[in-house]
């Protein structure tokens, strides 16, 4: 038979059986839609990954007290000091600063008052990963940071470019709103009581062109950075030790260079903690590699259930191929008898069940890419829906109504076309 036969025969089919084969492509749409959001959600976190790599470092690696460690009495901590032997002993390393952050941090600015900033502590080289600011003003220098200068800068958020519905029930934050309406630079901020100077704005991107691939928010409604030097002298929080630290980052440069440099950093921290392995050093692509194995678990399970939804698909499809054969036995009868070799009539019903299965695929496609657009998780990176993926799916799709289809159609074929005939 022509293509256009085949279609229209195949069409014909599907319109004198509606609500059957409305069914069958139900499933197959489900499974199919289950299967492009997988695609989607799947590209989307590789795409990130390598974005995340290439934006935080080869050779990134985060050292942080260890959680739940009892001391013995030996170690000091994790102590501004550490980060600056790591930077001595240690040639060659692209990038060193440590940090240390207080929440709840009280604010006045102007006519602004706030008890909820986040301030944190850092050193001039906090500039050199993860930059995605635009800066007015200056930034830190190693001057700063070595006097211990009062000078400050302001993170200020982004924004949208185009906002998402649910970013609508949350407000912009008083601190934002007033630096997004009033000339701060050069100005005086008053943290818990001590004066600063604003030196810079840190205008970050907008959240939905933000590289980042995840960026937590700290529950704050503001993030102020000073040097790391002016934080231990006015904003250490009450109690804790001298020279105290949340963390160090180090960059090595190279992602070869990271296992060496991670213990020499581990040996030389247990030599300045006397004995005490108090301290954990993390490689960034662990991390990483952690959040994507989160993201990696969700997909499966989302494939799995389309994986199982394209199956019953498939033997719905079997089911009609076969119900379809038994209701037209004399019509093979009559094909056969007219000319019709064996492979006509399995081209004949595995092209109606191509039908069925591209009639599923196409609505799985649509309602695929509607989930992808309104029911994704609430990233600073939507979704994308790609001309490949589409077409991935509907091949999925084509090849469930082919393969389905074989056995019943090849049972179509050898029937004997007398008897077949004779069938009423």
């Amino acid at each position: 038979m022509k293509p256009r036969e085949l279609a229209r025969t195949a069409w014909t089919e599907m319109a004198a059986h509606k609500a059957r084969s409305a069914l069958t492509c139900l499933s197959l749409a489900i499974g199919v839609a289950a299967m492009l959001f997988t695609f989607s959600r799947t590209s989307e976190a590789m795409r990130g990954y390598k974005e995340a790599i290439d934006l935080y470092g080869p050779g990134r690696m985060n050292i942080r007290p260890r959680r739940d460690y009892v001391s013995q009495g030996r170690s000091p901590g994790l102590t501004l000091s550490d980060e600056r032997e790591l930077e001595r002993l240690i040639p060659g390393l692209y990038m060193a600063y440590p940090e240390a952050d207080r929440y709840q941090t009280r604010l006045s600015l102007g006519e602004l008052r706030s008890d909820q900033i986040l301030v944190s502590g850092v050193s001039e080289q906090w500039r050199k990963r993860d930059w995605i600011y635009t800066l007015s003003g200056r930034f830190f220098d190693r001057r700063d940071v070595a006097t211990g200068a009062r000078v400050c800068l302001i993170v200020q958020p982004g924004g949208w470019v185009e906002k998402p519905w649910w970013a609508r029930y949350f407000p912009e934050y008083p601190l934002e709103a007033y630096v997004r309406r009033h000339d701060v630079l050069g100005k005086e901020v008053v943290l818990n009581d001590h004066v600063f100077t604003v030196v810079g704005i840190l205008q970050e991107p907008p959240h939905d062109k933000d590289p980042r691939w995840f960026h937590e928010s700290r529950g704050e409604q503001g993030t102020i950075l000073i040097p790391i030097t002016t934080y231990q002298q006015y904003m250490a929080p009450p109690g804790s030790k001298p020279g105290q630290i949340d963390d160090i980052e180090v960059d090595t440069g190279r992602a070869e260079t990271v296992g060496l440099v991670r213990r020499q950093i581990q040996a030389l921290l247990l030599e300045r903690h006397h004995g005490e392995d108090d301290v954990e050093v993390r490689d960034f692509r662990e991390l990483l590699g952690g959040a994507l194995s989160e993201t990696r678990a969700g997909v499966i399970a989302i494939l799995v259930i389309g994986i199982v939804a394209i199956l019953a698909a498939g033997i719905g499809i079997m089911n009609v191929t076969l119900a379809t054969i038994f209701s037209r036995i004399r019509e093979i009868g009559i094909r056969r008898s007219l000319g019709a070799t064996r492979a006509d009539i399995v081209m004949q019903f595995v092209a109606e069940a191509m039908a069925l299965g591209l009639a599923g695929g196409v609505a799985g496609a649509a309602l695929g890419a509607a989930g992808v657009k309104y029911l994704a998780p609430s990233t600073d990176h939507p979704l994308t829906v790609s001309p490949v993926h589409v077409a991935a799916a509907l091949l999925v799709a084509l090849l469930t109504g082919f393969l389905f289809a074989l056995y019943p159609a090849y049972q179509a074929s050898r029937f004997d076309p007398i008897e077949a005939l004779r069938y009423e």
